[in-house]
C-alpha cells in the first residue's frame, strides 16, 4: 500500500467537522485501501492513532493500535490494530486525569492536557459491524484524543496552561516524567 502524507496544524482540513464515513461504502476496495495507506502511515509515522482528517480525508474514521505496553506510555494495555468508522464518544464520569500530549499533525511540539478517564465508545467497525467499548485511564486519553480529530479539534485546543506547551526538545529537559506523555 502506500504512506499518505500526514497534513500538519494550518491545514483547514484538520478544523473542519468531518463527514459521517458512508456506510454503502464499509467493505468497498476504496474503504480497503484507505484504510491499509492509514495502517502503513501509522507504523511509518511511530504512532499509536491516526485519523482520516489528518491524511486529508474529510470524513468520521480513525485507527489506533497500541503494540508495545512497556513504551514510553506507561503500563497500558495493548490493543491490536482496529478501525472506527462514525464513531460516538460519550463521557460516563467527568473525572480527569492529564497526559502529555503529542501529535502527527503538529510535530516537535508536546502539551500537557486533562480529559475525562471513563468513556464509552461507539462505533462500526472495519465490517461494518456496530461495536461498543468502554474505556478507561490513558486509553480513554487515547481515543479522545484521536476522535476530537474528527470533530475539527486538535489537543493544543484543550491546554489550560500555555506554560505545559514545549517543543520536544525541551519537554524531555524539563518536563519529562513529571506526568505520563500520549503521542498519537
Amino acid at each position: 500500500m502506500a504512506v499518505l502524507d500526514i497534513v500538519r496544524m494550518g491545514h483547514p482540513v484538520l478544523r473542519e467537522v468531518a463527514s459521517p464515513y458512508p456506510l454503502a461504502e464499509i467493505g468497498t476496495s476504496t474503504f480497503t485501501k484507505i484504510v491499509a495507506d492509514m495502517r502503513d502511515t501509522l507504523h511509518a509515522s511511530g504512532g499509536i492513532g491516526l485519523a482520516a482528517p489528518q491524511v486529508n480525508i474529510p470524513y468520521q474514521l480513525a485507527v489506533i493500535e497500541i503494540s508495545n505496553t512497556s513504551s514510553r506510555y506507561g503500563e497500558i494495555p495493548a490493543l491490536p490494530f482496529s478501525v472506527y468508522v462514525n464513531p460516538i464518544l460519550t463521557v460516563i464520569d467527568v473525572a480527569v486525569a492529564g497526559y502529555w500530549e503529542g501529535c502527527l499533525s503538529v510535530p516537535g511540539m508536546m502539551g500537557y492536557v486533562e480529559r475525562p478517564q471513563h468513556v464509552q465508545v461507539d462505533y462500526l467497525d472495519e465490517n461494518g459491524a456496530a461495536q461498543t467499548m468502554i474505556l478507561k485511564g490513558f486509553l480513554a486519553t487515547v481515543f479522545q484524543h484521536e476522535f476530537d480529530h474528527l470533530q475539527g479539534h486538535l489537543y493544543v485546543d484543550r491546554l489550560k496552561d500555555p506554560a505545559l506547551f514545549a517543543f520536544d526538545a525541551e519537554y524531555r529537559q524539563f518536563h519529562q516524567g513529571d506526568r505520563q506523555e500520549l503521542a498519537d
